[in-house]
């Protein structure tokens, strides 16, 4: 263990949007990645919203990664390689929710090992896989997640 003097490091954002269908998290990722880089040939969308990501082209012109399929926390990570190894600046996952939610995502993987509360065991290292990609990205990283709306 080594007692070191701070010192002042540039370190890459990771941003977190949540919003019901339709509030706007991707415009709103777009224009916050803009805002960070000024270059939209820096930005790249991974886009698991059946394309949304290009209803907004009119801005200008980022990257698009269009999963389609099954949504394992492999497929993000592998979507996320791809744009590192690309150069870009910042990498907008729009969304999350179907690794987790979504056809091949955690909660149906966990599904499928019986759904018992120790399949998680299994489950939970996958996700954190995941999670981790995003944290060591050398990218920096924009994740829009659906939040659903109560209605009374």
């Amino acid at each position: 263990m080594n007692l070191q003097k701070a010192q002042k490091q540039r370190v890459k954002l990771r941003i977190g949007i949540s919003g019901a269908s339709g509030f706007g998290k991707t415009y709103s990722a777009l224009l916050l990645a803009y805002g960070m880089t000024s270059d939209w040939s820096k930005i790249a969308v991974i886009d698991s919203e059946n394309s949304s990501s290009n209803l907004y082209t009119e801005l200008g012109n980022y990257y698009v990664i269009n999963l389609k399929g099954t949504y394992s926390p492999e497929r993000y990570i592998e979507g996320m390689r791809a744009c590192e190894k690309a150069s870009m600046e910042v990498i907008i996952i729009d969304s999350i929710s179907h690794e987790w939610n979504g056809k091949g995502g955690c909660l149906q993987l966990h599904e499928q090992l019986g759904g018992r509360f120790q399949d998680w065991s299994k489950i939970s290292p996958w996700h954190q896989t995941f999670i981790d990609a995003i944290l060591k990205s050398k990218c920096h990283v924009i994740t829009t997640v659906r939040r659903k709306v109560d209605y009374s």
